[in-house]
């Protein structure tokens, strides 16, 4: 089962934020020239990336009188592209707390300060009064905590009733074991990953409705091979891209995401719940 700390410690880069501005100035900008659309390369960390974000959101018909919860936030790529896009009010939760520092300083580069707000915190343990939230999502979260039904329990608490609750995790596809390293874990000992009928089954645990469910696994492939057409043109990777926060091990562990989507032992999934009321 995942420690809290060694996830924290899996994501933690030591100069994150310095890392990106360096990317930036490298594209001949300063940082606070920067919109939510070009931050997107590195801080929309899943699968698909802004175009996953995109595909996902646009099904929870979010609107600027929402509040929305993004659990495990990351850099908080998802939220900003909600408050910019529906102009719906975020906080975003996240356990490392790098990436929140980090997160924080980029929704003030782009003039969203007011309308986002990124916290360090646990998704097991959220810090808000139950009926908080008009809707929420996570956006590759699960891969990391064993526990989904606590999970769920948590996001269906802080959710009003009619609330959605969006789910784009990588899950278990089929048979074979997983080759680590991942962008999510080193090795085994800090990823929890499960197949689709662990979340369901979850999700109906804490009193959700399914209301809608949809394997991406042919997008990520067309994803992938979109990417490495990109990189086979250009002399490396990209001055701001999710190498930065992948870490020297990024072309390890984005090789042998591809491999294990490519082999059908994993794949991203969306799941699309109500709160009842």
């Amino acid at each position: 089962m995942p420690d809290g700390r060694d996830v924290a410690a899996h994501y933690t880069h030591g100069g994150l934020l310095a890392a990106i501005e360096a990317g930036i100035a490298a594209l001949g900008r300063a940082p606070e020239e920067m919109s939510v659309d070009d931050l997107g390369p590195v801080d929309e960390f899943h699968i698909g990336g802004r175009q996953a974000s995109e595909d996902l959101l646009s099904q929870l018909a979010l609107t600027d009188r929402h509040d929305v919860l993004d659990i495990g936030c990351g850099l908080g790529g998802g939220a900003r592209f909600v408050a910019s896009r529906y102009g719906s009010r975020v906080t975003g939760i996240d356990l490392t707390a790098e990436f929140v520092a980090a997160g924080n300083a980029l929704c003030a580069w782009v003039g969203l300060a007011d309308r986002v707000t990124l916290d360090h915190g646990s998704a097991l343990d959220l810090p808000y009064a139950e009926d908080s939230f008009d809707a929420g999502y996570m956006l590759h979260v699960g891969m990391n905590i064993a526990d989904k039904a606590a999970l769920m329990a948590a996001a269906h608490r802080v959710l009003r009733p009619g609330g959605v609750f969006a789910v784009y995790d990588i899950m278990l596809n089929g048979a074979g074991d997983v080759t680590f390293p991942m962008p999510w874990a080193s090795d085994s000992g800090t990823s929890a990953l499960a197949p689709p009928d662990d979340y369901r089954l979850a999700l109906d645990a804490a009193g959700f409705e399914i209301v809608a469910e949809r394997n991406r696994h042919d997008f990520a492939l067309d994803f992938f091979d979109r990417l490495r057409a990109r990189l086979a043109v250009t002399a490396g990777p990209p001055p701001l891209g999710l190498h930065i926060v992948m870490g020297a091990d990024a072309a390890a562990k984005l090789g042998n995401m591809i491999d294990n989507v490519a082999a059908g032992r994993i794949a991203p999934v969306e799941l699309i719940a109500r709160k009842p009321g």
